[in-house]
């Protein structure tokens, strides 16, 4: 098909067991208008670009040097014909034949430019591992749709209420090919997702949750990954919004206690306290502590130089 409706955009990298379980799923899909799906694979060596062949995926190698969240997802954009982008994360999961019907359902509003769906930890994960997701904004089954038309420009918000205005997940969204056209991500590390939110509300498009398309996916931390995943995300918050998540050690310990405290109550409703509280500890203070580095300006800064001119090329 010359002019699908639907484009489903996957970067790869050593995802073939994610793979296995997507692809049918994606194959599954009734999608009225047709889809295609395209690939950018980062030199795997697992055989993922073998198997998206085999379900006819079009796939492009590149070196995983050369890999990175804005430009190649950008790049994966350039060569599609779909009128709609559907951007997944290779180990997210959507459930149901329905989820890309229903992702870009919310394009019925002419005035949205990007949808994103729900997320939820997939049933296998450990309780911890699942909490984590729940408690993410994305796990929430209330439909919402933003625009700036009574809030004034993005940059006289306040920061913390910025931060949280502006949230968009490319674990499973869609966005109208047209705006993206005019509006790519930057060439960025990390927060490209942000990024292209700020962009796309400042220009007076408008973006939706729709959680009735809900895909499965989660990352299990350690204690270390725990902390450098959330000091690079404090990092990118206070360069960008000059907020910081920890601004000192009372936020710390006020912070941890809550974290612990939830912990103990979800664990307790499904009667698995222990061992898991040990495993508590350790990742909330791995997870705290990462924030307060990354809000401290302590450690390695992510790349933001593409974003914070957003406030200038947003409103020009």
């Amino acid at each position: 098909m010359n002019t699908p409706k639907v484009s489903i955009l996957l970067p790869v990298w050593n995802g073939r067991r994610h793979l296995e379980r997507l692809l049918p799923r994606l194959e599954a899909q009734v999608v009225e208008g047709g889809v295609e799906l395209l690939a950018t694979d980062s030199s795997s060596t697992d055989g993922s670009a073998e198997l998206l062949k085999e379900y006819g995926a079009i796939v492009e190698t590149i070196s995983q040097a050369d890999f990175r969240h804005g430009r190649t997802r950008n790049e994966l954009a350039g060569r599609a014909k779909g009128e709609f982008l559907v951007f997944l994360s290779q180990d997210a999961l959507p459930e149901g034949p329905d989820f890309i019907h229903s992702l870009i359902s919310a394009f019925e509003d002419e005035r949205v430019a990007g949808a994103y769906g729900r997320i939820l930890p997939p049933p296998e994960q450990d309780p911890l591992t699942a909490r984590t997701v729940l408690q993410q904004p994305e796990a929430s089954g209330v439909a919402e749709s933003r625009d700036l038309d009574g809030s004034g420009p993005v940059w006289e918000m306040a920061p913390a209420a910025r931060a949280s205005y502006m949230h968009f997940n490319n674990v499973a969204s869609a966005i109208r090919s047209s705006v993206f056209k005019q509006l790519p991500f930057p060439d960025v590390l990390f927060g490209e997702d942000f990024a292209w939110a700020t962009r796309a509300l400042s220009a007076g498009h408008r973006v939706r949750f729709v959680p009735s398309a809900v895909a499965l996916h989660a990352h299990r931390y350690s204690a270390s990954s725990a902390f450098e995943r959330n000091r690079v995300d404090a990092s990118f918050h206070r360069q960008i919004h000059d907020y910081r998540v920890r601004p000192n050690l009372f936020s710390v310990v006020r912070g941890l206690l809550w974290e612990l405290r939830e912990d103990w109550r979800f664990l307790g409703d499904r009667g698995q306290r222990w061992p898991w509280m040990v495993r508590s500890l350790a990742l909330r203070s791995g997870q705290i502590l990462g924030q307060y580095w990354g809000s401290m300006g302590w450690g390695a800064d992510v790349d933001c130089r593409p974003i914070t001119d957003l406030s200038e090329g947003a409103e020009s």
